[in-house]
């Protein structure tokens, strides 16, 4: 008696031994299959950091082109204003006592109410540069999504532009009493819009500097959706939508840089994508517009 019910006590053991194991063999299985997806994480995780890391020196060295041909271009206008152009009081070509196109000082009251409209108009574009700001995660999540490397890394450059001119706003003391520009009698007229507007000498070069700029990015965005394979389509260009590269807050308003900065995009976006140099030129990674293109598209008339 005693012998069987060992026996069976020991066959009632063996059971729940291997019901026990039985039971514990999906639990394992999950386990191996956590353990799977987690190492597969992990590894599309450590992919994508090589990955940046790859891009990262590539983007840096595009930022550092792009500040050299900055300096370079701010080089070249230097060398092409007149005598005195950067000190104290201002001279004219030719060594005159007046800068180009001055006939005469403006009034003191006239000159008082152009840096009150300055002001405002800079207190306005610090504003839309915070908007802008918010605004950049999400084309920049957009871009990733759709797989447009290329278009991503020019806009990132496009980005960073920005915010060095966010914070040069913020801390720079603009000096209005020595600044000829608020002194300088208009020289030029130009339509836009169907309105005509009147400026000196210094807002018609920066209206220059709004489509040879606008050209230069137009002609980088242009490339950028080449690489990438994408439909040619400037308007749908964070940087076309934009349009304040390089807009320093000064002499015109933002309306005039954005109109002429996006007639230079809209040119050198087809000469980007195309590859070709219809309507500007490139030197030393340089783009400019064409002069007798330039010229077309801002009709200046002069008033003397």
């Amino acid at each position: 008696m005693k012998v069987n019910f060992l026996n069976r006590m020991v066959v009632a053991v063996v059971t729940s031994a291997v019901s026990l194991v039985g039971m514990s063999m999906p639990t394992n299985a999950d386990q191996q299959s956590l353990q799977a997806q987690k190492q597969q994480k992990k590894g599309q995780a450590q992919k994508q950091q090589k990955k940046q890391k790859k891009e990262q020196p590539r983007a840096q060295q595009e930022q550092r082109r792009d500040q050299d041909q900055l300096q370079q271009r701010a080089q070249k206008q230097k060398q092409d204003r007149p005598p005195g152009w950067d000190k104290g009081k201002k001279v004219g070509w030719g060594n005159s006592n007046v800068p180009p196109g001055h006939q005469g000082r403006l009034s003191e009251q006239r000159q008082r109410q152009l840096i009150a409209e300055q002001q405002q108009r800079l207190t306005r574009y610090r504003q839309y540069l915070d908007q802008q700001q918010r605004l950049t995660e999400q084309r920049t999540v957009l871009l990733q999504q759709q797989r447009r490397l290329a278009q991503y890394r020019y806009q990132q450059q496009y980005f960073e532009r920005l915010r060095q001119q966010q914070m040069r706003l913020q801390s720079e003391q603009h000096d209005y009493n020595n600044d000829p520009y608020y002194y300088t009698a208009p020289s030029y007229r130009y339509n836009r819009g169907g309105s005509n507007y009147e400026t000196n000498q210094y807002g018609a070069d920066q209206l220059r500097q709004a489509v040879n700029n606008g050209y230069e990015q137009g002609f980088r965005a242009g490339q950028a959706d080449r690489q990438d394979r994408w439909n040619a389509n400037y308007q749908n260009s964070y940087a076309y939508q934009d349009a304040n590269y390089g807009y320093s807050g000064y002499y015109v308003s933002q309306a005039d840089y954005s109109h002429y900065f996006r007639e230079g995009f809209r040119r050198g976006y087809e000469d980007g994508y195309n590859t070709r140099s219809q309507y500007g030129s490139q030197s030393n990674g340089s783009y400019s517009m064409l002069g007798a293109i330039l010229s077309q598209i801002l009709n200046l008339q002069s008033l003397r």
